[in-house]
């Protein structure tokens, strides 16, 4: 018998400034969309800057790339124009658990999403040794899942700096560090 293969997903919407309200208005709609995808969600959470939403992260096991992008877009937040643009990405879940099996549990405590975007040759292929916070690790990868672009990082850490550090320094184009919460349905 041949079964689906399941390939894992990264996706980062990314507010438009000002849509605070919209997120808010639209949050029922967005957790009911989510609610069918419970069962394959590697990670997920709201980011932000101080109180104001950033961005939703959401990391999960879908079919393909055309189930990933029709996940991402199909997103009431997004068909209501409450986000500027998603990064969606092949990803590869190098800890083999999901945020709610994560040691830690579900608590207010600082957590962080770091995404460090690739230039030349792979970084952090490895989970980083003593980094008990890391909730979610993994490469961000092409879509045929064989060119290395980056590296994403769930992770509680005392700040934004001890965040940064879980990737490599001088291996990025760039790293950029969100304030993050777990998100969906308690």
């Amino acid at each position: 018998m041949i079964g689906i293969l399941i390939m894992e997903f990264f996706c980062y919407h990314r507010d438009r400034p000002g849509s605070t309200a919209l997120r808010m208005e639209l949050n029922e709609e967005h957790q009911t969309y989510m609610d069918p995808y419970a069962a394959r969600m590697i990670a997920r959470g709201p980011t932000f800057d101080g109180d104001t939403l950033t961005g939703s992260v959401h990391i999960l096991d879908l079919p393909d790339a055309a189930a990933a992008r029709a996940f991402a877009f199909d997103e009431p937040c997004y068909q209501a124009g409450a986000y500027r643009d998603v990064l969606i990405r092949r990803w590869r879940n190098m800890l083999g658990r999901t945020m709610w099996e994560f040691p830690g549990g579900w608590t207010e405590d600082d957590g962080y999403l770091v995404l460090g975007l690739g230039a030349g040759p792979a970084a952090d292929l490895d989970v980083p040794s003593g980094q008990d916070g890391l909730v979610a690790y993994g490469p961000l990868l092409s879509d045929d899942g064989t060119v290395w672009v980056g590296t994403a990082a769930l992770v509680r850490t005392p700040d934004p700096d001890a965040a940064r550090a879980v990737l490599a320094p001088g291996r990025y184009a760039g790293i950029e560090v969100h304030a993050w919460e777990f998100g969906g349905r308690r």
